[in-house]
């Protein structure tokens, strides 16, 4: 009996659409890193990117736990001497774009290089209800009904 090897040409990809509204950032992030990779799939291969592609609405409606929105900073340097920036969670999630709190969670749990580029490249997060996917006929998956713990 040999392995399977999934090929690059025989994957085929859903379009999954999850509402953020009241879900927990943490547990969000894992399902939707698991489900771009494919991991969900009994055709999995390590090395090709067989997960399907995503798309997270009301974003800016995420739930952090505990003090994490203001405890829970985010740092970046601008390039230039003493250019180091900061900002908590809870002010991007109140700032211009929210959606960049989901946008990191799940990156920073997804591989590093090429094969992460590609699975991060389905990841589409927008802030409101509304999305311009409607023709793909995303199917909604509903991540607060699959563990009681998962809505907040």
């Amino acid at each position: 009996m040999k392995t399977y090897s999934a090929k690059a040409n025989e994957i085929e990809r859903k379009w999954v659409l999850i509402d953020a509204e009241g879900v927990t950032l943490g547990r969000l992030a894992s399902l939707v890193a698991m489900r771009l990779r494919g991991k969900h799939k009994p055709i999995f291969t390590p090395h090709v990117d067989c997960g399907d592609n995503i798309v997270i609405i009301n974003a800016e409606k995420v739930k952090l736990t505990g003090k994490k929105a203001e405890q829970d900073i985010f740092y970046w340097h601008t390039g230039h001497p003493g250019g180091i920036k900061e900002r908590s969670k809870g002010a991007i999630l109140k700032g211009k774009y929210p959606q960049r709190v989901i946008q990191k969670a799940v990156e920073r749990m997804l591989p590093e290089g090429p094969l992460g580029t590609a699975v991060a490249r389905k990841l589409h997060v927008y802030a409101g209800a509304t999305h311009p996917h409607e023709a793909q006929k995303p199917e909604l998956l509903d991540v607060a009904a699959l563990n009681p713990k998962n809505k907040r």
